[in-house]
């Protein structure tokens, strides 16, 4: 069969990287919805611009009226919901915004989902699917060597992870009690091509490459389980299409890394691919000031995507960095015009002094 898919927040790293996989691999006809925030570019799908299998619509997921007409135009079989604001220094400065889109946005969009589905005719409404796509931050911190499964407790420390927590209950919450198809997933760290450079990897490739200081939270202790992008979209296809109705899917790439190894890891292969005429790169790192409550370690056990469903990532660390670093290399085209937008400083340092949130009024 040919699928009809919708994504939202297609534009961005992640749902880009989706949309180009549907459309060249699956075949299948995607529609993109997606508000082109900062972090949204239609540049990360100009590859496929002109394929009839693509098309697109600028819309905000909290606008019920646009998600109503969008589902009722497009009839799209399955739903794929990565639409959020994802970065976590920003939901310590502006919280708000972090609810809005991820909580209320979700239900927005979920409740219009609902709507439309359960008019479907008999067969189709059998087989449509609401994918909601989460994070491995909603559990929290983990100790030594633990990884959280699907049954693991929720205890998010960000303002980014608390929204993306209240998601996931409200989605599970449609499927108990309108009995909404909808399958979830949660990831660990992604990276890869078209990723906005005030993410980790990213960032350290461009303040590597501009000759500046690298900058990593406190020690640079902190580990994360890092997947590469491309290993992920298969991964959500996988799901969304031979997933369990009501279950979460938890994807890894079992790569744990502690944020000061990969940056030197990255500076060892920008010293081979663009070497540093003033010495190596790891001169650059620099240590700055940790953001508050930065979880030390999150980690996924992923067995039952693998067992299950048959997944495993398809290029390791090592592999999908290189890749990585060589692709921010060769595509200045895409990455420079960002620059205008973002300068590659560090956000979520709050001041010592009382302060305002924003969005939240004015500290006394």
């Amino acid at each position: 069969m040919t699928y009809r898919v919708m994504v939202t927040g297609g534009a961005g790293f992640i749902g880009s990287t989706l949309v180009r996989y549907l459309v060249r691999e699956i075949g299948a006809v995607t529609l993109t919805v997606d508000k082109l925030t900062y972090a949204g570019s239609l540049s990360s799908l100009a590859e496929i611009a002109g394929s009839n299998l693509y098309h697109f619509l600028k819309a905000d997921i909290l606008d019920a009226a646009a998600v109503r007409a969008a589902l009722r135009d497009f009839q799209p079989d399955i739903v794929m919901h990565l639409a959020a604001e994802t970065h976590v220094d920003r939901s310590i400065d502006t919280p708000l915004g972090f609810v809005d889109t991820n909580v209320v946005g979700t239900t927005v969009l979920l409740h219009e989902a609902y709507e439309y589905w359960r008019v479907l005719p008999a067969a189709r409404r059998e087989s449509f699917r609401f994918h909601h796509v989460s994070t491995d931050e909603v559990f929290g911190s983990l100790p030594g060597s633990a990884r959280a499964d699907e049954t693991a407790r929720y205890d998010p420390s960000s303002p980014y992870a608390a929204s993306k927590a209240a998601a996931d209950h409200i989605v599970r919450a449609w499927h108990r009690t309108y009995s909404m198809p909808v399958v979830l997933s949660g990831c660990g760290n992604n990276y890869g091509p078209y990723q906005f450079p005030e993410k980790f990897v990213p960032m350290m490739i461009l303040k590597a490459l501009a000759g500046e200081p690298m900058p990593v939270y406190g020690l640079g202790e902190n580990v994360r389980d890092w997947l590469f992008v491309e290993d992920h979209v298969r991964a959500l296809w996988t799901i969304a299409t031979k997933g369990r109705v009501g279950e979460t899917y938890l994807v890894g790439g079992r790569a744990e890394r502690r944020n000061i190894d990969v940056a030197l890891q990255i500076c060892r292969i920008m010293d081979e691919l663009a070497p540093d005429p003033a010495g190596g790169h790891a001169r650059l790192v620099s240590f700055v000031p940790d953001r508050p409550g930065h979880d030390l370690r999150y980690a996924l056990d992923d067995s039952r995507l693998r067992r299950e469903l048959d997944w495993a990532p398809q290029e390791s660390f090592d592999s999908g960095l290189r890749r990585t670093v060589s692709w921010y290399l060769d595509r200045r085209d895409w990455w420079q015009p960002l620059t205008s937008v973002y300068r590659g400083e560090r956000l979520g340092r709050l001041p010592d002094r009382p302060h305002a949130v924003a969005g939240m009024g004015r500290a006394p």
